[in-house]
């Protein structure tokens, strides 16, 4: 009887260690409009959200939360695969947005008029003044193009990629590579 209870607690201590092992892999939840993650490394796309929007949700719920739910201040439009986003109170352009393809939602945009909706992080980088400033909040990405016109920088195993284009920020999120 001893010999079997060493081993229960010998398998319970290991079903512990997988399952903290196991968490710690997995980013912490960011929904852009809520969450003030602000470590770079704890940021995967496949736990941001977007008004509870996510990667691979169905064009179901995109649309459900995103346009039949009124969001306020906001005035939701669908165009062909993308759900954009407007802030009703300066109605220039998407500050953010869905693409839907074969059913799903595979990409997630928000953009500097978004910047004060967002949370965390990603509200210091939609304010960033340089592509620089961006590397000190995100750290060195995996590869990009600078240029005079502006900078491209790839995160692709977080699943994110920042346009830098002077005043106009862009961030993608997709799926991580």
């Amino acid at each position: 009887m001893r010999k079997k209870s060493g081993l229960s607690a010998l398998a319970v201590m290991l079903v512990a260690i997988l399952t903290s092992a196991t968490s710690s892999l997995h980013a912490e939840p960011y929904e852009l409009s809520k969450n003030d993650v602000m470590e770079s490394k704890e940021i995967s796309s496949a736990t941001v959200s977007l008004f509870g929007v996510k990667l691979g949700d169905t064009e179901a719920k995109a649309l459900d939360v995103l346009v039949n739910e009124k969001i306020a201040g906001i005035k939701a439009e669908q165009e062909a695969a993308f759900i954009f986003l407007i802030d009703q109170r300066k109605p220039t352009g998407p500050m953010a947005g869905v693409r839907v393809q074969d059913g799903k939602v595979d990409l997630i945009f928000i953009n500097n008029r978004f910047t004060h909706k967002a949370r965390g992080i990603f509200r210091n980088v939609l304010n960033s003044e340089s592509p620089e400033d961006i590397r000190k909040l995100l750290g060195k990405e995996e590869y990009g193009d600078e240029n005079v016109m502006g900078a491209v920088m790839a995160y692709d195993k977080q699943g994110f990629q920042v346009n830098y284009l002077g005043k106009d920020v862009n961030i993608e999120f997709s799926a991580p590579h």
